[in-house]
């Protein structure tokens, strides 16, 4: 009997017996619901998330409220606007768990969770009593663990339907982070060097600059190309030679070659005979 691909859990199924009969039955697999393992403990997971979502917004809307309403001395309007990040942090999670729920990408939506802990992380900021760590911690570590948690919840689901990994919204911001570290050294080590050498410099930041931002249409000048010397005293002659005024006139080659001969070292009947070696190359 063949009951290969069969769906598991109640229903009616269709088994096929060795000699090609078909029956139709509605005996339960022993093997249990059709679910990959883990799923329950997951749905637990997102259960307890819910949960402490819902105690960590009232921590945290307990301070954005403070701190709006020592603002704005409004009671409505600040109980809206303290809502404001909390409610959003909740929309955006709902959207991701969805997304993930059905295996597609949410990194919009879980960017969007971290700005929305950042937000609010701000505002409980802004109502501690930012002299005492004790009280900044108090008041700003409610949305951005929230925010974690969330994050991580929906990383879980989507590698547990799809079986790959999705991009954290905390690694673009590890990597901000690390860029500004790194942005942040150079500009101390050139500050360092323009106090030791400011000169140089300044010479070399200005140069820098300059070359990073070219003005439109204007070309930067060529550099001259090198010559390479000439490699014996006779091709040195004779390239001052085809440099001379007078180069090809038979009736003036005995006087430049004399002129030509201490420049690079020859004596001037040497010296003759490549001019006049060079002019009967010339002729001919």
């Amino acid at each position: 009997m063949s009951t290969t691909n069969l769906p598991r859990g109640p229903g009616l199924f269709e088994i096929t017996h060795a000699n090609g009969e078909s029956l139709i039955t509605n005996v339960r697999r022993l093997a249990g619901a059709e679910r990959a393992p883990g799923s329950a403990l997951i749905a637990v997971a997102a259960w307890l998330l819910a949960a402490l979502g819902g105690g960590l917004l009232f921590v945290s809307f307990a301070g954005q409220f403070r701190y709006i309403f020592l603002a704005r001395h409004e009671s409505d309007a600040s109980l809206i606007e303290a809502l404001m990040f909390d409610v959003g942090m909740i929309i955006f999670s709902l959207l991701a768990l969805g997304l993930a729920r059905a295996g597609k990408a949410a990194r919009t939506e879980r960017t969007l969770i971290m700005a929305c802990s950042f937000g609010s992380a701000a505002m409980n900021y802004a109502a501690a009593d930012t002299a005492s760590p004790r009280s900044v911690i108090a008041y700003v570590a409610a949305p951005v663990f929230l925010a974690v948690v969330v994050d991580r919840v929906i990383a879980v689901i989507r590698r547990h339907v799809l079986g790959d990994d999705e991009a954290s919204a905390w690694t673009a911001l590890g990597r901000a982070v690390v860029a500004m570290v790194r942005f942040a050294g150079l500009v101390l080590l050139y500050s360092l060097r323009t106090v030791l050498a400011p000169r140089e410099t300044s010479a070399g930041l200005r140069r820098m600059v300059l070359d990073a931002a070219p003005l439109p249409g204007v070309q930067a000048p060529e550099e001259p190309q090198a010559i390479d010397p000439p490699t014996t005293k006779k091709a040195a002659l004779l390239a001052l030679y085809r440099m001379h005024p007078e180069y090809g006139v038979r009736a003036s080659a005995s006087k430049v070659a004399a002129e030509l001969a201490p420049q690079v070292d020859l004596s001037a009947g040497t010296a003759r005979a490549y001019v006049y070696a060079e002019l009967e190359a010339r002729a001919s």
